[in-house]
């Protein structure tokens, strides 16, 4: 198995979190800003101490639970968000995405850029055929990314979770690896591994 280490772009170094982390990981997410529409309100400097450890033992593309890539500023150490991405149990070759970025730095098209950078990832180097991300239909930023980055609104669920007190509305959004790199103008992958246990079978031909 390949050991993740860094992705590198334009503006960004995604990695994986580091101990100095900490300060910059607690303050964003203890951020309003950041925190108004996730599931957490609060994160105490343990309990954030216990995520960035747990990280240390997960690979991206595992199944199951969140891999967090850090985001930090190129030519730098400083930290300034996390793309999370999860590999579906039910179905290895799916998974969902989620961006958080400190408020400081939202508006300069750093979250587009880390994004890009880790779709690139999912769809090429650990080959996946369908991405998916949740989101309030409230939080008009990560919408705007979303739909920025090419991702298709497949889904409005209308107040189908209570969530800080009141009946949300979630949009759901995604995207194929087809989609991704003819719109990246990258040739198509065939995937040649097994099929996933929900794979349908094909009538035969006639």
């Amino acid at each position: 198995m390949v050991v993740f280490t860094e992705l590198v772009s334009e503006r960004l170094v995604v990695r994986r979190f580091q101990d100095s982390d900490l300060a910059a990981f607690l303050a964003y997410r203890n951020d309003p800003a950041v925190s108004r529409y996730q599931n957490w309100d609060s994160l105490s400097a343990p309990r954030a101490q216990a995520i960035l450890q747990e990280q240390r033992h997960l690979e991206p593309g595992t199944p199951g639970p969140w891999f967090q890539f850090a985001l930090a500023l190129k030519g730098s150490t400083q930290l300034v968000g996390d793309c999370s991405l999860q590999v579906l149990l039910q179905d290895v070759r799916q998974a969902q995405v989620s961006v958080s970025l400190a408020p400081v730095h939202q508006g300069a098209g750093l979250a587009t850029e880390a994004l890009t950078t880790v779709l690139d990832y999912a769809f090429i180097n650990l080959d996946l055929h369908r991405m998916i991300a949740v989101v309030d239909s409230e939080n008009a930023g990560p919408v705007r990314l979303f739909e920025r980055v090419g991702m298709r609104r497949e889904g409005h669920f209308v107040k189908n979770v209570w969530f800080k007190g009141r009946w949300a509305d979630e949009y759901l959004y995604a995207l194929l690896q087809a989609e991704w790199l003819l719109r990246r103008g990258l040739p198509s992958l065939v995937f040649a591994g097994p099929q996933p246990n929900n794979a349908r079978e094909l009538p035969p031909p006639g």
